[in-house]
């Protein structure tokens, strides 16, 4: 049981409305295929593929292979543990309309703060500050974008959304400390 119990806010539960009002069958069903994007499973695994592909090649990326696979998983093992401390009862519980236009139930009844998809995708935003500028903002729209389904879905509060992105950028950036992967663009530059 957790210690904590969080309540969403005001603009938590009008936004949620005015989803559950607004979603369609098809949009569920689209938002719901695109959320799979940021599903820790899937990202563990290309993030293993990748530091398998990163071995034996130059140190810049066997060091981002090292990156890419620490942060994956602490960013897959940080929601657990929040979720232990933290009881939040999702969106898709609270409202029958959301049901009605085709919202199905998400997860545990109670484990919606933070989002973990968000989480991910905050990491990822992070960490692509190191990418030139087109592939930095297309990897940070997506980021954002499949961060943005789980309020779809009526998975998450808005707030967990945020909450999770936040935690993910803040993980990504301390574990850079850790693992070597560059502070900026110019650093990662300079060891080219």
């Amino acid at each position: 049981m957790a210690v904590l119990t969080v309540k969403p806010t005001k603009a938590d539960v009008q936004i949620a409305r005015t989803v559950a009002r607004n979603t369609n069958h098809r949009a569920e069903i689209v938002s719901r295929g695109l959320t799979w994007g940021a599903d820790e499973k899937i990202l563990m695994a290309l993030a293993l593929v990748g530091w398998i592909a990163s071995r034996g090649r130059s140190e810049q990326l066997q060091r981002a292979g090292n990156h890419a696979l620490l942060v994956t998983v602490a960013a897959s093992l940080l929601p657990h543990g929040l979720k232990a401390v933290f009881d939040q009862t999702r969106p898709d519980r609270k409202t029958v309309l959301g049901h009605v236009h085709g919202v199905s139930f998400s997860g545990k009844r109670e484990d919606a703060f933070p989002s973990g998809h968000a989480l991910h995708m905050g990491a990822l935003a992070s960490a692509a500050g190191t990418l030139p500028s087109g592939p930095r903002r297309a990897v940070r729209a997506l980021a954002v974008g499949l961060s943005l389904t789980r309020i779809v879905v009526l998975a998450h509060w808005a707030s967990d959304v945020v909450a999770g992105f936040v935690l993910g950028a803040l993980i990504e950036r301390l574990m850079r400390f850790w693992t070597g992967y560059p502070l900026s663009k110019e650093e990662d530059r300079a060891d080219s």
